[in-house]
């Protein structure tokens, strides 16, 4: 099966955040993307482009237009997520971003109208059933089929930075789970979910793809939800490892991350060296080491089992790739991973706010106001006693 990619201009940028519909009165989780999409589609019937429904009902998926700065993307964001906030809003509900939803429970959740999804989850069964969770994921574009699959190769290395930076999936089920990231966890029940496979070269990914096609494993290509991949049809490589972020510097962060990144790989490549990229046993022990323990993390940087904090291996990654940033015009931005680092990605300030006031409920409050006001939250002091919200009793 030939597979055609369709190049894009060198780092043009595209970003997709999946979003939490919320009720105002419970916090849990409401089926109301398609009452929303109605109302955004009243006048001429058609949704806006940017807008469009996931695999359930509490999930609306936003998206930018093919932009060529950071700023231009956030910008972008910010005002679809205005317009669908506005929508929510008027319906008695809110809008989040994070990795899951503290405490509401998958089964209760409806799945999305779309034939597609009906379709996966008549086949894939109590795997997606399960995919109550949500992730941003940002696009770069590349130049040519070859570049993408290098590029995804050596990207592989910085998933546990990634991950470590937009952790915001804590508490599952009403638990806490002890991960900083379970929904990179759950994601993995798919069998073409998680970890990409290394691949030599494009006709390779053409191969891979046609078997699953004509063995019936997957429908499209579309359904190979690698934690990055290349995506044909935008000319992009996608960065699909991130849990959702609950605000738009966050989002900025890792969007100057992620385009500066491919950067500096394009510019390697172009001076004529290989990309490298490491084992994939160590590429899977890293991840796991990240979605267990943030940026707290130690890293195997060598085929020797040598260790680093990814604290300090970001840090020297924000350092390396600054001069690129500058030349992309987002230098600033980029300088937004450091705060990340010191303030705490989502998942700390989850934990810190249940541990102040021993409730989930006050956990989804502040995901919903970071969301809104763009700025991360700061928890008052912990309580004398810790009681994490129990969905049917409101105790535990």
């Amino acid at each position: 099966m030939q597979i055609d990619f369709r190049s894009s201009d060198r780092s043009s940028l595209g970003i997709e955040m999946e979003l939490e519909i919320v009720d105002r009165g419970t916090r849990e989780l409401r089926s109301a993307a398609s009452e929303i999409l109605a109302a955004m589609s009243e006048g001429d019937g058609v949704c806006p482009p940017k807008v469009k429904h996931e695999l359930m009902e509490c999930i609306v998926e936003v998206n930018t237009d093919v932009c060529s700065t950071v700023a231009e993307a956030c910008l972008d964001l910010e005002r679809t997520i205005a317009e669908v906030a506005s929508h929510a809003e008027a319906r008695g509900a809110a809008l989040m971003c994070s990795g899951t939803h503290p405490f509401s429970h998958w089964v209760g959740q409806i799945i999305s109208p779309s034939p597609r999804y009906k379709t996966l989850v008549e086949r894939m069964q109590w795997p997606a059933r399960q995919l109550q969770i949500f992730g941003v994921h940002v696009h770069v574009g590349v130049r040519s089929a070859e570049k993408v699959v290098a590029m995804s190769n050596a990207l592989s290395a910085y998933i546990p930075h990634f991950l470590a930076l937009s952790a915001s999936s804590p508490f599952w089920l009403g638990q806490d789970t002890g991960l900083a990231s379970s929904r990179s966890k759950i994601f993995e029940l798919l069998p073409t979910a998680g970890l990409p496979y290394q691949l030599s070269d494009w006709s390779e990914f053409e191969e891979f793809m046609t078997t699953l096609v004509t063995a019936r494993a997957i429908e499209t290509i579309r359904e190979v939800w690698w934690d990055i991949r290349p995506h044909p049809d935008f000319g992009t490589v996608e960065l699909r490892i991130c849990d959702g972020l609950p605000t738009l510097r966050e989002v900025a962060a890792i969007a100057a991350l992620s385009q500066s990144l491919v950067e500096w790989m394009d510019g390697l490549t172009d001076r004529g060296f290989t990309l490298p990229y490491p084992r994939q046993w160590v590429i899977r022990e890293n991840k796991w080491r990240a979605a267990r323990y943030g940026i707290d993390a130690e890293i195997i940087v060598d085929d020797a089992g040598d260790l680093a904090g990814i604290r300090d291996s970001i840090q020297d990654l924000v350092g390396e790739l600054s001069p690129v940033a500058a030349r992309l015009g987002c230098l600033d931005e980029l300088g937004l991973v450091p705060e990340i680092l010191r303030h705490g990605p989502s998942y700390v300030r989850q934990r810190a706010v249940a541990a102040a006031t021993g409730n989930l409920v006050d956990v989804v409050d502040s995901l919903v106001t970071e969301l809104a006001t763009d700025t991360p939250s700061r928890a008052p002091a912990p309580a004398p006693a810790v009681t994490v919200r129990n969905r049917e009793t409101g105790v535990e």
